[in-house]
């Protein structure tokens, strides 16, 4: 498959790569902008110019050298989103130890699994979060983390003691570390949200993130003016990445409205220190137009923002248009072994590609789709799955070559797992997860297709469609549907607007009403779950037992 028809794309643009640490990055920027806002945590009531963020910065990163940080150090931090979260990624980068972000949610298990696995030698954590006693938990593990020398809690005498301990550190230590730098380092292990399985831990260079947050402000606009609210978790590339180092590397300033996400924080916090920006996963933005106090802020200051993170519904996308005053709002796409982004919709397109595609390849980066089967790139307009390659593809999982190698092929093309499909003039539609298509009796369901089609339903606030066992069709269609407050309908009338608006073997054949969906704590639904509860639910075990070639 060659020329125009091939399903293939690579992204140009007039900025050059930046090829320069976090650490010079920022200190450009604060050399620019001393005196502009740099951070916000409205919960903590904390605010930074950028000559304070890049002092406070520096005490962080003397304090790691105090307790003997070395050059390639794996430093977790195990928190949700506040001031010192932001402080230690800079300072990290700056003394060039490994930042590993550990999920909030994770207990027991996960979180000896990640810190071992990583070979942490010093975290940071909070000491609760949620329904989470973190002291409790590293107590539980810690036996089995030979490795890990410090622990620093947050909001504890522990973290006065690491900056009291780096005053005894010049700073021009810290400078000699950072010359010492490179930018292809690695930097940063983010583990995949283990929605299935062992998570891997994506290993990213200042180079590889750096870049992908300067892209990433470049397309939605930024500049020293813009003030974006960071609502998703900054443990996740959308926070650290797409918030943070977007916001740095244009002299844009952070703004952090709560711990974790909270719709009525999220807002009032847009309206209080008129943000120009906002990101969410879409179900953040389901819940942020469904507050009831919606109408009463001023959000007037709004102009875009980044919907991720899942498949975007249409409808919704239109709501966070007009409702939130997003008029330039962007889709993008990507995956946490791509930094994350690979495309994105940009502020001209019309409103036809930003509430149906996911926008175009990013500058300096490749994109193709091919048959799964066979490897080979596909006609434009046919499914298959999306590749990237380029300078955001990740070093590799970490001390994990095998699945390093079925991840990244040869030819450096990092494969998606992601249908999708790319039109005449290069941009994409996500449709569907290669794991995800319900196959039942030959046909093959994309639940996306369903989804959107649930969506458009007045009385539907939110829907999911799985495939369960059938031991007649192989798979049978479910869907999981939030109503919207105070509105009822039946799973017979659902059924009935599906037949009128999709075909008939797509129609579900089960739904059930929920209040929310099991998710991760970026707001990625596990399907894996749905599909074990619903065959729990409705007795599927047998069907579920059939083996199949």
């Amino acid at each position: 498959m060659a020329g125009e028809t091939a399903s293939i794309s690579q992204g140009h643009g007039a900025q050059q790569l930046l090829e320069e640490t976090i650490g010079a990055n920022l200190a450009r920027t604060v050399a620019r902008l001393p005196d502009g806002d740099a951070l916000v945590s409205v919960h903590q009531g904390l605010r930074y110019s950028y000559q304070e963020l890049a002092t406070s910065v520096g005490e962080v990163a003397r304090g790691l050298l105090a307790l003997g940080v070395e050059r390639g150090d794996r430093v977790g931090i195990w928190s949700p989103n506040c001031a010192e979260w932001v402080l230690l990624q800079y300072a990290t980068a700056e003394i060039g130890a490994i930042l590993v972000n550990v999920n909030p949610a994770y207990r027991c298990f996960e979180l000896e699994y990640a810190l071992r696995q990583s070979g942490v030698s010093l975290l940071v954590a909070a000491e609760t979060f949620l329904d989470g006693d973190y002291r409790a938990i590293l107590a539980e593990v810690r036996a089995g983390l030979p490795l890990l020398r410090h622990v620093v809690y947050l909001d504890t005498p522990d973290w006065d003691g690491l900056l009291r301990g780096g005053a005894a550190v010049e700073p021009a230590a810290v400078a000699a570390r950072a010359a010492q730098l490179r930018p292809t380092d690695p930097i940063n292990i983010q583990y995949t949200s283990g929605t299935t399985g062992f998570p891997k831990g994506a290993t990213l260079s200042h180079r590889n993130i750096l870049n992908n947050g300067y892209f990433v402000g470049e397309a939605c606009g930024y500049t020293s003016a813009d003030r974006v609210c960071i609502p998703v978790p900054l443990y996740h590339c959308f926070g650290m990445v797409l918030g943070n180092l977007a916001c740095t590397s244009h002299g844009a300033c952070m703004v952090l409205p709560y711990r974790g996400f909270n719709a009525a924080a999220t807002l009032d916090a847009c309206a209080a220190e008129r943000c120009t920006s906002l990101y969410g996963v879409p179900t953040m933005f389901i819940a942020a137009l469904a507050d009831p106090r919606l109408a009463e802020r001023d959000l007037s200051s709004l102009r875009t923002g980044i919907m991720a993170g899942a498949p975007c519904p249409i409808e919704v996308m239109r709501q966070v248009m007009t409702l939130l005053n997003m008029a330039e709002v962007t889709i993008a796409y990507g995956m946490t072994e791509t930094s994350p982004v690979s495309v994105q919709t940009s502020r001209a397109d019309e409103l036809e590609r930003r509430v149906s595609t996911v926008g175009v390849v990013h500058p300096h980066l490749e994109v193709k789709i091919v048959d799964p089967a066979t490897g080979e790139v596909v006609p434009r307009g046919e499914r298959g799955e999306l590749c990237t390659r380029g300078y955001s593809v990740m070093l590799g999982y970490w001390e994990d070559a095998e699945r390093t190698a079925a991840a990244i092929d040869a030819d450096g093309w990092m494969h998606s797992g992601d249908l999708a499909t790319m039109d005449g003039d290069g941009y994409l539609k996500i449709v569907g997860r290669i794991k995800d298509m319900i196959i039942r009796g030959g046909e093959n369901i994309y639940p996306r297709e369903i989804e959107e089609c649930l969506h458009r339903h007045p009385a539907v606030q939110d829907a999911q469609v799985i495939g369960v066992p059938d031991a007649r069709l192989g798979e049978a269609v479910m869907a999981w549907i939030q109503l919207r407050d105070g509105v009822h309908t039946t799973e017979e009338e659902i059924k009935e607007y599906c037949r009128a608006h999709i075909a008939r073997y797509k129609v579900p054949r089960y739904v059930r009403f929920v209040e929310a969906f099991p998710m991760t704590v970026t707001g990625k639904i596990q399907k894996f779950r749905m599909r074990e509860e619903a065959i729990r639910e409705l007795g599927l075990e047998e069907a579920a037992a059939i083996e199949t070639a």
